[in-house]
């Protein structure tokens, strides 16, 4: 019949060397930011860990040569490729409106001295 090409996206190797690089930089930090230099969310989200006076590690998806694989494995770890995608204690806290709530809410802070005394 004919029909339309189908459009077809490459597997994501969650065993492969980019997956196992997003899995370390969530379990060797406290805090890890997905971000990208130029949205604004990610940019409040870390307004927020510069406001609590807590370290971070962030990951500057359009600054890596692997940014593009890495936020496909973060789309199947987290449900959303969108950014920022912030990670606390090595557990996905959510995104930018999901951080400013547990900020609001004080729980940021319990979070991260959880994971503070646990490194």
């Amino acid at each position: 019949m004919g029909g339309s090409p189908s459009c077809q996206v490459a597997a994501v190797d969650m065993k492969g060397p980019v997956a196992e690089n997003v899995r370390n930089k969530i379990r060797e930090n406290c805090v890890v930011i997905f971000s990208k230099t130029f949205c604004p969310y990610s940019n409040m989200a870390k307004e927020l860990f510069d406001d609590l006076g807590t370290p971070y590690e962030v990951y500057e998806i359009d600054k890596e040569k692997d940014g593009v694989a890495v936020q496909d494995v973060l789309e199947i770890m987290t449900g959303a490729r969108t950014v920022p995608r912030v990670f606390v204690g090595g557990k996905f806290i959510g995104g930018c409106t999901e951080t400013q709530q547990l900020y609001k809410d004080g729980k940021l802070v319990e979070l991260v001295g959880q994971c503070s005394v646990n490194s």
